[in-house]
C-alpha cells in the first residue's frame, strides 16, 4: 500500500502534467476554498459508468496494486 506522502506526490505529479503549474496551482485554490460535497461529487464522478466498467477499472487498480513487503 502507498504511504500518504507517495499518494499526494503522485497526485501533484499528474496535476502539473495534466494542468501545468498555473493551473494546478489555481485547482488547489479552488478545492481549499470551496466546501466539497464528496457524496455528490463521488456521485458525478462515476455517474456515466456502468457496474461492469467500474468492476474493471476497480481490478486494475488492485492488480496494480504493491504486493506486500516481508518484513523478516
Amino acid at each position: 500500500m502507498k504511504t500518504d506522502t507517495a499518494i499526494k506526490h503522485e497526485g501533484f505529479t499528474v496535476l502539473k502534467k495534466k494542468l501545468g503549474i498555473v493551473n494546478m496551482e489555481r485547482f488547489i485554490v479552488l478545492i481549499n476554498r470551496e466546501k466539497l460535497d464528496y457524496t455528490k461529487w463521488r456521485k458525478d464522478l462515476c455517474e456515466d459508468m456502468n457496474i461492469d466498467a467500474l468492476a474493471e477499472e476497480a481490478g486494475e487498480y488492485s492488480a496494480n496494486l504493491e504486493a506486500p513487503r516481508n518484513q523478516t
